[in-house]
């Protein structure tokens, strides 16, 4: 069952086609930047610290629509540098031998536009007061030069200057905010590894709502005039944590942040150790609810665990949306057996041309590989029982730690501790078209 690695021209993923450099890899992101919301202008210095994978005589980032004013390698000009759409090439002065650390530094500028794809716009995006980046799967160029690989992820300093009257938002711990006149600037630092589709930044008018649980800072944002209705629609969370941290393991960061915007959104989105919300999710409903829970989970599964190839897609949602009917039977609400029946049911009603491991650009985000993704984790969970299952999801979480996955490995690691015959569960499930049956 071992899949091949599809890598695109120019880039590093046929499903993100031209994202991304496989011949060197970013160590560290710090990110200086300057935003000022009335004319949506960013100023920003990146600099990356990096490792030469192989000998390097030019290497190419990834930059959508904003200018660069000056570029340095290791302190210096390069020899020459070249930006055409997405793509900033940089040639060193000589060849950079493989296994080499290096640095660049980038001053760039501009006003910042969601970045086209196969599956639609992503990255930074203006609110009716403030802004929000939600990058998943190609929006990261939107707003920061990067090698845009899911598999190549690294640590982020972050210092954001936006006007008084506004918080700026960012992955991690909050460092430090210093007043400067009219602006103020917010310091945040991510010290585990993340990939460039989730790193983030919000700004707004927000307020926090502060709490813990299981030895996680959980901070709330929202506008003032919220703050109650969030702080009840959302007053689940630390259970929510509480119960995965059981189920999956201990919770992969130090903190978890969930920002709700005064604006309605189409969907709720997850970045490292942070989640995204429009003002129409800010109800107790059950469909509010399990998306809150979805995006939690996701810290476990997508952002600590994180696919190598976009083809695995079902690694990350599949294993959310399962986590959902998880939490519906452990807060008291319908077992999961219940929603993998429904959902069962559903799909068999549907048109089968979707593989799961390998669904194509157009349907790796369809609501079927969700719910298939989901039914082929509640068939296992029947396949080996209840204690090999959870036990399962535990040594996932915990072996892979802040690393790239593929199918291929959870699969190996299934066979190895519960004993499950890969060609014979998994390959119905992942490889096939028609829906087997639950049990």
């Amino acid at each position: 069952m071992k899949r091949l690695l599809s890598r695109g021209p120019l880039g590093n993923d046929v499903y993100v086609p031209k994202h991304g450099d496989p011949s060197y890899s970013v160590r560290h992101y710090d990110l200086e930047l300057a935003v000022v919301l009335v004319t949506n202008a960013l100023s920003g210095v990146a600099m990356l610290s990096c490792t030469a994978l192989e000998d390097l005589d030019d290497l190419t980032l990834d930059l959508y629509r904003l200018r660069v004013s000056k570029l340095k390698l290791d302190g210096a000009p390069p020899a020459k540098f070249n930006h055409r759409g997405h793509h900033l090439v940089v040639r060193p002065q000589r060849t950079i031998p493989a296994g080499t650390e290096f640095t660049l530094e980038i001053s760039y500028h501009g006003s910042p536009q969601p970045m086209p794809g196969p599956d639609g716009e992503a990255g930074w995006e203006e609110l009716a007061d403030g802004l929000i980046v939600a990058s998943q799967p190609h929006g990261a160029p939107s707003w920061f030069p990067c090698n845009d690989r899911p598999d190549d992820k690294a640590t982020y300093a972050f210092g954001i200057t936006v006007p008084q009257g506004y918080t700026a938002i960012a992955n991690g711990r909050a460092v430090a905010t210093r007043r400067r006149g009219s602006t103020v600037r917010h310091e945040f630092a991510e010290s585990s590894p993340m990939a460039t589709y989730l790193a983030t930044v919000q700004v707004g008018r927000y307020v926090p709502l502060k709490g813990e649980a299981a030895g996680v800072e959980l901070t709330t944002w929202c506008p003032p005039g919220r703050k109650s209705a969030v702080a009840e629609a959302f007053a689940d969370q630390p259970a929510m944590i509480e119960v995965f941290s059981r189920l999956f393991g201990p919770y992969p960061f130090q903190t978890y942040a969930a920002v709700v915007t005064d604006d309605e959104l189409e969907i709720p989105l997850e970045a490292h150790s942070l989640s995204i919300f429009g003002s129409n999710l800010v109800d107790r409903d059950w469909s509010a609810q399990r998306l809150i829970a979805h995006e939690l989970a996701h810290q476990w599964f997508g952002n600590s665990v994180t696919l190598r190839h976009w083809r695995d897609i079902w690694l990350h949602e599949g294993f959310a949306c399962y986590a959902e009917w998880l939490w519906s039977e452990e807060s008291g609400g319908r077992p999961a057996a219940a929603h993998a029946e429904e959902q069962w049911h559903r799909l068999a009603e549907l048109k089968q041309d979707l593989v799961l491991s390998d669904p194509g650009p157009d349907d790796m985000f369809d609501d079927r590989l969700y719910k298939r993704g989901a039914l082929t984790l509640h068939a296992l969970r029947l396949r080996v029982g209840d204690e090999a299952f959870f036990e399962l999801l535990r040594s996932w979480t915990d072996r892979y730690r802040h690393s790239g996955v593929t199918t291929d490995d959870f699969v190996e690691l299934a066979q190895e501790l519960a004993g499950v015959d890969g060609a014979e569960f998994f390959g119905p499930w992942l490889d096939e078209t028609a829906l087997p049956p639950l049990t």
